[in-house]
C-alpha cells in the first residue's frame, strides 16, 4: 500500500471520526446546558433525541407518500420541527417532573430514567419496535473526492456544518443574550438572581427545554448515519455524560474539545482493533485524565 493511499484511508477514518463528533457534540451541548448549567441528571436525554430522529422519519414518511415533489426540500424543515417537538416536551417535563426534585439528584435520575423508559415503550408501540430510517433527499446521497483516492461523505458534510451552526448558535445566545445572561447570573447565584428579578423558574424551564431542543436537532442529524429505533437514544446518553464530565460540566468550549478528542480517539483506534477494545481504550483514556484533573479540562470559575 502506498503512503498517498494509507494518507487517504487515514483522512476518511478521521472524517468517520468528525460524523461521531458533530452527533455527541450535538448531544453534549444539550446536555451540558441542563446537567452543566442547571446540576439536572437528565437519564432521559436520549429520548429527545430519539423525537428528534423519529421526526426527521414521518416527515419523510408524510412528504413521501403525499407530496414526493417536495423531498428535496422535506429535511431542513423536519429539523426545526424536531427542535420544536422535542422542546415543547423538555417544557412540559420540567414542569410536571423535574422542577419538583431540584436539589435531589438521585430522586432526579431514578425520575428520569423511568421516564426514559416510558417513552421507549411509547417509540415501541406507537412507531415501531423495529428500527426504521428515512429516505433522505438525493442532495444528502453520494460523496464528494477533493482528491483521486478521497471520498468524503456528503451526509457526513451537512451533518458537521448542522452541527458548527448549532454551536454558534448557543454560544452566542448563551453570552450575548438577555436569555443566556439570566442563566449565567442563575448559576453563579441564584438567591441574588432572584432578588435582583431574574425569574429563575422560567429560566428554568427555558433552559431545559432548550437543552432537550439541541438533542432533538442530533436525532434529526443522527438520520443521515444510521437508522433509529426505541433504544437508540439510550446508547448514546453514556458517551454525551463522558463528553460533558470530561470537559468540564458547566464549560461550552469544553464540551466541544472533549467531543472532538473521544470521536477521533474511538474512529482512529477502530481502524487498529475491534470496537469494544476502541472503546475500552477510550474510557481508559478518559479515565485517567479524569483522575488527573477531575474538574475536567475546562473548569468553570463559578462563584457559589
Amino acid at each position: 500500500m502506498e503512503l498517498s493511499d494509507m494518507l487517504n484511508i487515514g483522512l476518511m477514518q478521521g472524517f468517520a471520526g468528525l460524523s461521531l463528533f458533530a452527533v455527541l457534540l450535538l448531544m453534549g451541548l444539550g446536555l451540558a446546558i441542563i446537567f452543566g448549567q442547571m446540576g439536572v441528571i437528565n437519564m432521559a436525554h436520549g429520548e429527545f433525541m430519539a423525537i428528534g430522529a423519529y421526526t426527521v422519519y414521518m416527515f419523510s414518511t408524510l412528504v413521501e407518500a403525499n407530496f414526493p415533489e417536495l423531498m428535496p426540500y422535506y429535511f431542513p424543515i423536519s429539523i426545526a420541527f424536531a427542535f420544536g417537538f422535542a422542546f415543547l416536551l423538555g417544557w412540559v417535563v420540567e414542569w410536571g417532573l423535574i422542577r419538583h426534585l431540584y436539589k435531589r439528584p438521585l430522586d432526579t435520575l431514578l425520575a428520569t430514567w423511568g421516564l426514559s423508559l416510558g417513552l421507549q415503550q411509547i417509540f415501541r408501540t406507537v412507531i415501531s419496535p423495529k428500527e426504521v430510517s428515512p429516505t433522505l433527499p438525493d442532495w444528502l446521497m453520494g460523496s464528494w473526492s477533493p482528491t483521486e483516492g478521497l471520498d468524503l461523505p456528503i451526509n457526513g458534510l451537512f451533518v458537521l456544518a448542522l452541527a458548527t451552526v448549532v454551536t454558534v448558535g448557543v454560544l452566542i445566545a448563551m453570552y450575548r443574550s438577555r436569555w443566556g445572561l439570566r442563566v449565567r447570573a442563575t448559576v453563579s447565584n441564584r438567591v441574588m438572581a432572584n432578588a435582583i428579578g431574574i425569574n429563575t423558574q422560567k429560566t428554568d424551564r427555558l433552559t431545559f427545554a432548550i437543552g432537550c431542543g439541541i438533542a432533538g436537532i442530533a436525532g434529526a442529524a443522527f438520520t443521515t448515519i444510521g437508522s433509529t429505533g426505541p433504544t437508540s437514544g439510550s446508547l448514546y446518553i453514556v458517551d454525551s455524560f463522558l463528553v460533558v464530565t470530561f470537559g468540564g460540566a458547566a464549560s461550552l468550549l469544553g464540551t466541544v474539545v472533549s467531543a472532538f478528542a473521544i470521536a477521533q480517539t474511538q474512529s482512529i483506534t477502530e481502524f487498529f482493533m475491534t470496537g469494544s477494545m476502541a472503546k475500552v481504550l477510550t474510557l481508559s483514556f478518559i479515565v485517567i485524565v479524569l483522575m488527573l484533573r477531575p474538574q475536567g479540562l475546562f473548569a468553570s470559575k463559578v462563584r457559589r
